[in-house]
Order: C-alpha cells, then sequence, then structure tokens
C-alpha cells in the first residue's frame, strides 16, 4: 500500500444505480467540487457506481492506492442497497461494530417524529471498529471520517443533499482546515458569449487557454460558450485578482461576445438593463412555443419588467390579435422578416410594453420546404426606436429543442445590443 507521499488529491466517489440510470442529477458531486476548490484541495477524480459490493469494494481499494483523501456520499440508508458503510469496511478486511451513541441518537430522531425504527434503520448505527462518526445534524443516518491505513482516509455522507451539506460544513469542513492537505486557494469565474462558436473562441484567445495559473477552459453549450477561469494563490484575494485580470483581457479581445458571468443569462442580463432604465417588455412567441417567455419569467424579479406575452401558433391569432396584416401572411407567410415585425409592434401596442420581441420559423422535424426550410427562424425587436429583424438559418441536424433553444437565445441577443448601442448613443450625447 502506498503511503502519503506517494499519493496525491482528493477523489468523489457516487454511489447509487440511480445515478447511473440518470433518474437523479448527480448535483453532489457539484457542489462539492466547489467546496474542494474553495478549500484549496487538489480534486483530480470523480467516480459514479451502482449499489454493487463487489464494485464499491474494487473501486475503494483502487483509490485507496492513489488518493490521500476519498469522499464517498450515498449508500448510507437503511435499505437493503445501502451498502457503502459495509462495503468499505470488507474492502480493508475490518469488522462492523454497533455503535451504542448513534443507536440512541437514530431511536430519538425517530421518535420525534412520531415512528420506531425497526431493524432495518439499526443497520445505520455500523461502523468499522476504529472510525470515527461523521454525526447527521438532519437525518439518521450518520457518517464517518476513518484511516484504514496510513496516509489514506475516507469520509462518508448520505446521497440527500440537505443532510450532506450541514454535514460537511459542520464536520468536514473543520477535518480539513486542520489535515494540513489544502494547496491554497482556488477560486473560478464563469464566463458566457453568444454569436461566436467554441472553435473560433479558441482561436482568438489561444496563448490565454495555454496559460497554467490562471488556468482558462472552454464549454459549449446551445448556441452559447463559456470560459472558465480559474486561478490558485495562498490567499483568496490574491487568487481572485488573477481572475479579474484574466477577465479583462477576455473582454477585450472580445467586446460585446461576453453577455454575462457566472449565473447570469441572457434573460437576466437583459432583464437587469431594461429595470435599471425603468422600461418594459412583452413578447409574442410562434415556434418557440412559450420558451422565450418561460426563460424571461424564469428570472427572479422579472415581474417589474415583463409584461406579457402572446402564443401565436395559428395565423388567426397572429392575425386576430397581434393585428398581422391578412396580406402579410397571404403574400409573405407566417415565416417571414415582415410577419416577425408585425408580431413585434402588434404585442407592443397590446400590451404598452417599451420593448418587443417576436420569434416565428420551423422548428420542425416536419414542415420545412425548399424555399424555407426546417431551422429558418426570424425574430424581431421592437423599441421606442423603432423595429429590426434578423433572419436566423439554424439547420436541421441537432434537433428540434435545440432550434427553439437557440432562437431565443438569439432574440434575446439582439435586444441586448440594441439596449448596449441605445446606451453608448445616450452617453455620447450626454458628453456632447
Amino acid at each position: 500500500m502506498a503511503d502519503r507521499s506517494e499519493r496525491a488529491g482528493v477523489e468523489i466517489l457516487c454511489v447509487g444505480t440511480e445515478l447511473l440510470l440518470g433518474n437523479i442529477l448527480n448535483g453532489n458531486a457539484r457542489w462539492l467540487s466547489e467546496e474542494l476548490a474553495s478549500l484549496g484541495l487538489p480534486h483530480f477524480r470523480q467516480t459514479v457506481v451502482g449499489d454493487n459490493r463487489d464494485r464499491l469494494i474494487a473501486l475503494v481499494q483502487e483509490m485507496a492506492q492513489r488518493a490521500s483523501v476519498l469522499i464517498i456520499t450515498g449508500g448510507l440508508g437503511p435499505t437493503p442497497d445501502d451498502l457503502t458503510t459495509e462495503a468499505i469496511a470488507a474492502a480493508f478486511s475490518v469488522p462492523l461494530e454497533e455503535r451504542a451513541d448513534v443507536w440512541s441518537d437514530i431511536q430519538e430522531k425517530a421518535h420525534s417524529r412520531g415512528r420506531t425504527p425497526g431493524p432495518e434503520t439499526r443497520r445505520q448505527a455500523l461502523l468499522p471498529v476504529g472510525a470515527a462518526v461523521l454525526s447527521n445534524p438532519t437525518g439518521t443516518a450518520p457518517g464517518m471520517i476513518w484511516t484504514p491505513v496510513p496516509g489514506f482516509t475516507v469520509l462518508t455522507f448520505p446521497g440527500v443533499p440537505s443532510e450532506m451539506k450541514a454535514m460537511w460544513k459542520a464536520t468536514a469542513v473543520p477535518w480539513f482546515h486542520a489535515s494540513g492537505l489544502s494547496k491554497g486557494v482556488f477560486v473560478s469565474r464563469l464566463l458566457h458569449f453568444w454569436g461566436i462558436g467554441e472553435s473560433t473562441l479558441a482561436e482568438q484567445v489561444a496563448d490565454v487557454l495555454e496559460g497554467v495559473n490562471p488556468t482558462v477552459a472552454p464549454y459549449a453549450g446551445s448556441g452559447e460558450v463559456k470560459l472558465r477561469i480559474t486561478a490558485c494563490a495562498d490567499e483568496s484575494s490574491k487568487a481572485w485578482l488573477l481572475v479579474d485580470q484574466t477577465e479583462q483581457e477576455l473582454r477585450r479581445r472580445t467586446g460585446n461576445l461576453c453577455f454575462g458571468v457566472d449565473q447570469e443569462s441572457l434573460a437576466s442580463v437583459v432583464l437587469k438593463r431594461l429595470g435599471q432604465a425603468g422600461q418594459t417588455l412583452s413578447v409574442a412567441e410562434s415556434c418557440t412555443g412559450g420558451g422565450l417567455g418561460a426563460a424571461l419569467t424564469a428570472v427572479p424579479g422579472a415581474s417589474s419588467v415583463m409584461l406579457g406575452g402572446v402564443i401565436s401558433y395559428a395565423n388567426a391569432v397572429k392575425r386576430d390579435l397581434l393585428s398581422v396584416p391578412a396580406e402579410l401572411l397571404e403574400r409573405h407567410g407566417a415565416v417571414s422578416a415582415p410577419v416577425a415585425e408585425a408580431m413585434a409592434l402588434g404585442v407592443r401596442r397590446l400590451t404598452g410594453s417599451d420593448w418587443a420581441l417576436s420569434v416565428t420559423g420551423i422548428a420542425g422535424p416536419d414542415g420545412g420546404t425548399p424555399d424555407k426550410p426546417v431551422g429558418l427562424v426570424f425574430v424581431g425587436v421592437a423599441g421606442p426606436d423603432g423595429c429590426s429583424t434578423e433572419m436566423l438559418r439554424l439547420g436541421n441536424t441537432r434537433g428540434r429543442e435545440w432550434i427553439r433553444t437557440v432562437s431565443a437565445g438569439e432574440v434575446l441577443n439582439c435586444l441586448r445590443l440594441r439596449l448596449m448601442a441605445n446606451s453608448v448613443e445616450a452617453g455620447q450625447e450626454k458628453q456632447a
């Protein structure tokens, strides 16, 4: 068995067949990754394993050869498929013993909820001989902190996120602070870009991507590209300074392509700008089917800006509710620039909003023609300074939902750029 000097870093092992099947999102791993970074702990691997005793034993033994610390979530409950504690003990040929204090705590919590714990629940009081209890302040399943061999420590947590987080902050964080494993403080910031492809952006900032500290890594999404900046230093302020400097350089090179930071979205950025200006917004949608409105109203506080919207799938609704002239529909068809313009102007008049957005297109999978193929979309932006439209040719290879998502993003970005341009013009006029 390797000693500590031959091992490195922290690994995360998430246990649960439901994770492998995709029944639930593995949010625990993401949260733990951020926590490890904030503690300055080198984190090298994440693994997911199903509820299988033999595989779990083999993985724990393997990880004990290379890691200093192993964090395990899941498999601590009372059911037969909760095998984590048993498997860890078996991995090191150490017997389990019932902890009287743990069993007493389980009983007290059960009685306080009007229940009597059964024999299956008592399994949770079993821990390997020599392991320290990692108490669970909110649930019945305790974890443990155990060093079964020199230089290797395993910490276990329930899969329930609220219980895991409470236990982590109460016990794990103090233990890590005292362990001497921290190598500094890691911080990161996520920049969001729209209107540029991942490869093009990577070429534009290629030398920055080659940096060691901070590191910059690209990620692609539905229409947007992200750059994550990660820096390490002995103090948080120094690490953030490195991030700030790198962000400034990236923004200098990319201009208005960068629209947000961390949890910001196109919708939240647009709503913030409109809110600061005291202006309102409405939407008229066809092929996005309410997706644009949903993206906007998902932002907390959207009601101060967003007045409402119309899902005008049928031409009759475009005509009768949005006042799109019948002759436009007949001459140009519903998927056209004139109709997109009329939809935006119509919903603006209908709601009395300062700004209005429209989307009309062919999301597929059917309905396309040689002249108007699947992926053809027109978006409109109407405001105090007039109405503009844009044609999008998104193709049919990425599917209906991708077309809908990107269409909503494109029209939001069009409005963002309009608002930015107006702000610049207003500033110039003020200076003049």
